[in-house]
């Protein structure tokens, strides 16, 4: 995902995350606070507080407030981290510092068995813009969503009209050690198409559903969470 920063089912009235505040030990209760991390190349690139809205045994959709505060990697002289080659960085990483999330309102859905995320972006009072898929791997940690970024994305509009993003640079990081090999490259953009059909078809998730979601008045906006324990993969 390569904005500032880098970078399931429910039924069309959204109200899947109406359950109760997140907490204790069971991991799937509505409410709960996770961390969705960015990697760019094996690179940290952002950590944001996310709420769990809902989990099944083929997916969870998490909600990401504007303005949460979250931490990023400070670069230098405002460069962005995608276009930093991996060798010349750190061994290290990048340093993170406190911040908050300029983009709009999401939610994120996850299917556990795929290599993609699809973002409903929300605009001021929840009007609804358009999707985002994220071409991605996931890994979970406890409550960590750790993302590796796979750079090419799709954008689709509210009529469903897509298209793909940041070609160019997924084709130059193809072959790259830190990213993917031909091969995987291939498969990537298969996974991006089979996504872009469904959009087509109006199919889950441009079917319609979860564009008139909102968060249950009693999810305030999650703290600053602890700085994020590693910066590198």
């Amino acid at each position: 995902m390569t904005g500032p920063l880098g970078g399931y089912g429910g039924g069309d009235s959204g109200e899947g995350g109406s359950g109760k505040e997140g907490g204790g030990g069971d991991g799937s209760v509505a409410g709960r606070i996770l961390r969705w991390n960015l990697f760019i190349g094996g690179h940290l690139s952002s950590s944001v507080p996310v709420r769990l809205v809902e989990r099944t045994d083929a997916a969870q959709l998490v909600w990401l407030e504007t303005g949460t505060p979250m931490w990023r990697t400070e670069l230098p002289r405002g460069a962005h981290l995608r276009d930093i080659p991996p060798e010349n960085r750190p061994a290290q990483g990048y340093p993170a510092v406190a911040d908050r999330w300029p983009m709009g309102s999401a939610l994120i859905h996850q299917p556990f068995s795929a290599g993609h995320a699809v973002f409903w972006f929300f605009g001021r009072k929840q009007k609804f813009r358009g999707w985002y898929v994220n071409l991605e791997h996931r890994s979970h940690h406890g409550d960590d969503i750790d993302v590796t970024d796979h750079e090419l994305d799709i954008t689709v509009a509210p009529d469903r009209r897509w298209r793909w993003k940041d070609e160019r640079s997924f084709a130059e990081k193809t072959g790259h050690p830190a990213y993917w090999s031909a091969h995987e490259a291939a498969a990537i953009r298969a996974e991006g198409e089979q996504v872009a059909r469904l959009a087509e078809a109006k199919a889950f998730p441009f079917d319609g559903s979860w564009r008139e979601f909102k968060p249950p008045a009693h999810w305030a906006t999650p703290p600053l969470p602890a700085a994020p324990a590693r910066t590198v993969l």
